[in-house]
């Protein structure tokens, strides 16, 4: 055994009757509270990037192809389906599915309110999980059936304001410029509640083909394609590689058309998003300052306290290095005590926000009704950076052993 961590080890142990000192238990504090601190700033950031990009994904895929005259405009310009354009999209490095979709800019209106939506029409290859796990009332309609039905898919906050429930007929207006208004009927099949206000407040799912007859297109007609990737963060990349594709193409199945990941579809959202790498960064430094000044002021007093002992240990020739480890390996004993109980009660926490949801968000605000948390190896991650930063840190202090002399140290009272 190692001769500095044996003396380390049994000089930690107080004597029968002594409790540890003062200064002691106040580095266990710091240091349990910044890990604390450290692992619920992480895991809220964490939970704020997970939570906010799935359910946008759940709405908008990780990339979407349609018309370049479609881009920020409401009502867009068709998309023809074509076998060539379908391969084109498949062959794309990163690609794992892709189905069609059509929206159309609408009113719904009842006879107690009326509300500006977005129809969006998808087929029977589209994904409806997401949507499924947001599922609040009554079924998901049916699309991609041999007959085409007019069922729809609001969320709740909407039917609320609308004053509709499952099992509803709704009157859905159209207007478009240069034509007369057109009208429809809809059959309210479920509603739905993401926890994201601003989708919730204007999405409205409905078979493909209800879109394409009130936009009066053919069935090869649509807004465009949702295609989906092995992983949101690889979105852009796709979307360059791919519109780079369709620019090239010489064949006139791409002409106009373009590719826009879900980043630059919703820049404000993910520039949001990273301001919170900023604010744990920040958050990280200032708990580590806290933590290493506590840290430095214990392993102080523990060298004033065992100032004898350093004396003997030398005059017996023991040299600074090991002298030095001895005290590091105190410091990362106290250190790695003040990290269990900081990861007991960060842990504890992020686990009963994560069970139970108590702390609410005004999701108008921030995008959700709950603070989400995240846990991942970053978490394993973080303890393992926390102790090699405050026990590396501490080799300034330390050095301090190697200023005592043995002659002075072992007349010292």
């Amino acid at each position: 055994m190692d001769l500095a961590f044996f003396i380390a080890r049994r000089t930690a142990r107080p004597a029968p009757g002594e409790k540890p000192g003062v200064m002691e238990r106040i580095a266990v504090v710091s240091v349990a509270l910044s890990v604390g601190v450290m692992i619920l700033s992480l895991a809220v950031m964490m939970g704020f990037k997970r939570e906010v990009t799935r359910k946008i994904t759940g709405f908008a895929a990780h990339a979407t192809l349609t018309d370049i005259r479609s881009v920020q405009a409401l009502d867009s310009e068709p998309v023809r389906r074509s076998e060539p354009l379908e391969r084109m999209i498949r062959s794309t490095q990163g690609f794992v599915a892709m189905t069609p979709y059509a929206v159309r800019g609408g009113i719904v209106r009842t006879g107690d309110a009326v509300e500006g939506v977005v129809l969006k029409g998808v087929d029977a290859s589209y994904d409806w999980s997401s949507f499924g796990e947001w599922l609040a009332e009554g079924a998901l309609p049916r699309v991609g059936d041999s007959v085409r039905t007019k069922e729809i898919l609001l969320s709740r906050n909407l039917a609320q304001r609308l004053m509709l429930g499952v099992g509803d007929r709704v009157e859905m207006l159209f207007v478009q410029q240069g034509r007369m208004p057109r009208r429809d009927r809809f059959k309210v099949a479920g509603l739905y509640v993401s926890g994201m206000d601003e989708m919730d407040n204007s999405v409205v799912m409905t078979d493909l083909r209800n879109v394409q007859r009130l936009s009066d297109w053919s069935p090869e007609q649509i807004t465009g394609y949702e295609i989906w990737t092995g992983d949101a963060a690889a979105s852009g990349d796709f979307a360059r590689r791919l519109d780079r594709k369709l620019f090239l193409d010489e064949s006139g199945v791409a002409d106009n058309l373009t590719v826009r990941s879900v980043e630059d579809q919703y820049p404000n959202i993910f520039d949001w998003l990273k301001a919170h790498d900023v604010n744990a960064a920040v958050i990280i430094v200032i708990m580590l300052t806290v933590a290493f000044f506590n840290m430095t002021s214990a392993l102080l007093i523990l060298v004033l306290e065992r100032t004898r002992m350093i004396g003997l240990l030398k005059s017996l020739g023991m040299r600074n290095g090991p002298l030095r480890r001895v005290f590091l390996f105190r410091a990362a004993f106290i250190a790695l005590r003040g990290m269990a109980w900081g990861n007991g009660i960060g842990l504890a926490l992020c686990l009963l926000q994560q069970w139970t949801g108590i702390v609410k968000l005004d999701a108008e605000g921030y995008l959700l009704s709950e603070v989400p948390v995240a846990l991942g190896w970053w978490w394993l991650l973080l303890n393992a950076g926390v102790l090699a930063v405050i026990v590396a840190l501490l080799l300034i202090p330390a050095s301090v052993v190697s200023m005592i002399k043995p002659h002075e140290a072992i007349r010292y009272e």
